[in-house]
């Protein structure tokens, strides 16, 4: 990991799919707030806040359609001051996107993983980063999931939440919660 300790604030996907839409997040309780809260010390704290927004790249997707109004951001994330936004297609927040490039010329060596879903983009993101050489801090009651089942099987919210937070910090991440996280700045 780097030693370049100056961070920027990832706030991955909090769009109103996770709210109002077909996937609600339901675990931890409370993200949202957490999420917001770390974009106002962000802000606060002059740590630079990159907003990420998934969009399905069929036209006609029932999740994450471009320009629907699941699509758009939180209403309290998109009234939120932000340093940039990256529209992304694929889980991984670099996958062809210019979120690198933003970083390295900000002189970003850390990366603060907050949003939706842990499993999913927030997961995927992280391990990018680290291979990427960025440091990453993982927001535990900052990022959050739901309940998933399919032919694989099932898991609950609270256990696909807890086994990412203990895989990232296996290897990947730093994993901390918000307030921590906010104490430290």
């Amino acid at each position: 990991m780097t030693e370049n300790p100056k961070r920027a604030l990832l706030v991955i996907d909090v769009q109103n799919e996770y709210f109002t839409g077909k996937l609600p997040i339901t675990y931890p309780a409370g993200s949202l707030g957490n999420v917001l809260s770390a974009m106002d010390a962000a802000r606060e704290h002059g740590v630079p806040v990159v907003v990420i927004q998934h969009a399905s790249p069929q036209p006609d997707a029932p999740v994450f359609r471009k320009g629907s109004k699941k699509w758009e951001l939180h209403p309290d994330v998109a009234v939120r001051p932000h340093d940039v936004l990256i529209h992304k297609s694929l889980p991984g927040s670099f996958t062809g996107t210019e979120l690198e490039k933003w970083l390295r010329e900000h002189g970003v060596g850390t990366v603060v993983i907050a949003g939706y879903m842990t499993q999913m983009c927030c997961d995927t993101t992280a391990r990018q980063a680290m291979h990427l050489g960025f440091g990453v801090e993982f927001l535990s009651d900052g990022t959050g999931t739901l309940a998933i089942k399919n032919d694989a099987g099932d898991v609950s919210d609270e256990e696909l939440h807890r086994a990412i937070l203990v895989t990232q910090q296996m290897r990947f991440s730093r994993v901390m919660k918000t307030g921590d996280w906010i104490k430290q700045l």
